[in-house]
């Protein structure tokens, strides 16, 4: 099953997560614009999981409906690729790639397996939306919609730092 969902302009406010067939299952609160912390709800309203930055932290903290925390997504350093690594409490860890200038990204398992795609389908000047397609019996869809935000946080508080420095 694809989901589809998006960031806001100015990272506030409520977003919708829909099925192929534009169907609501839930939705984004993008708690803050001065901030990246987010919630992600499925049906019936109900939260499943939420994500953030810990304080002075370059690292997104993934936590369940009860605040347990239960992964923590960090940046990888590579020269031509995109990557990541989701590091989740007792179901294992899970690595994000992308080839550079790609906007198509791959998560696997620790033996290499593909688990989910994602693919990123904004246009050049608007606020990042997502295809996700998730195949994996240990991570939740909605998980990995807060995975993929953080995902994005994270690329855009590096694209930042980037233009500041020059």
């Amino acid at each position: 099953m694809n989901l589809y969902f998006r960031d806001n302009f100015f990272n506030s406010g409520v977003t919708e997560i829909l099925n192929e067939q534009e169907e609501n299952v839930g939705h984004l609160d993008l708690k803050s614009a001065f901030g990246s912390a987010i919630e992600v709800y499925g049906l019936n309203n109900q939260l499943q999981c939420a994500g953030s930055f810990p304080f002075l932290s370059g690292k997104w903290e993934v936590s369940n409906a009860s605040g347990e925390q239960i992964g923590v997504l960090k940046s990888r350093f590579t020269f031509f690729a995109k990557k990541f690594t989701y590091e989740t409490e007792g179901r294992g860890s899970y690595e994000i790639l992308s080839p550079a200038f790609s906007k198509e990204y791959e998560i696997t398992d620790e033996s290499g397996s593909l688990v989910a795609r994602f693919e990123q389908v904004n246009g050049w000047f608007s606020s990042g939306a997502f295809r996700l397609n998730n195949d994996s019996e240990y991570l939740d869809t909605y998980e990995l919609v807060a995975v993929i935000m953080g995902m994005h946080a994270i690329q855009k508080r590096q694209r930042a730092a980037s233009s500041a420095n020059t």
